[in-house]
């Protein structure tokens, strides 16, 4: 398998992992963002990861844009939608996948 195909596989299964936990919260909540952002920050522990999780992305944003310039990377903008509906799992592989030359 090639990296490329194996960034693809990889950006597949960081969309779909988060999600079926996303969709357990949608399903007994509904569609309340308020929640769902309160509850990211529920106790110390949750907390400390969505911090992490958050700044690490910050980073990535930063990073990958700098570098999307210098390795002329076209559409790098699809890991901002990527990080914000799904999270790290999703756009960080989609971004070693479109990196990535045949």
């Amino acid at each position: 398998m090639s990296a490329r195909n194996f960034y693809l596989v990889m950006a597949v299964v960081g969309a779909a992992v988060p999600w079926m936990f996303f969709w357990s919260f949608f399903a007994v909540h509904g569609l309340d963002v308020p929640l769902f952002l309160q509850s990211l920050f529920a106790n110390g522990a949750a907390g400390g990861f969505s911090a992490d999780v958050l700044i690490t992305i910050l980073i990535f944003w930063v990073w990958s844009w700098r570098d999307s310039i210098k390795n002329d990377v076209a559409r790098w903008w699809l890991i901002l939608p990527a990080s914000f509906f799904v999270g790290l799992s999703l756009a960080l592989p989609l971004y070693l996948y479109l990196r990535e030359r045949d």
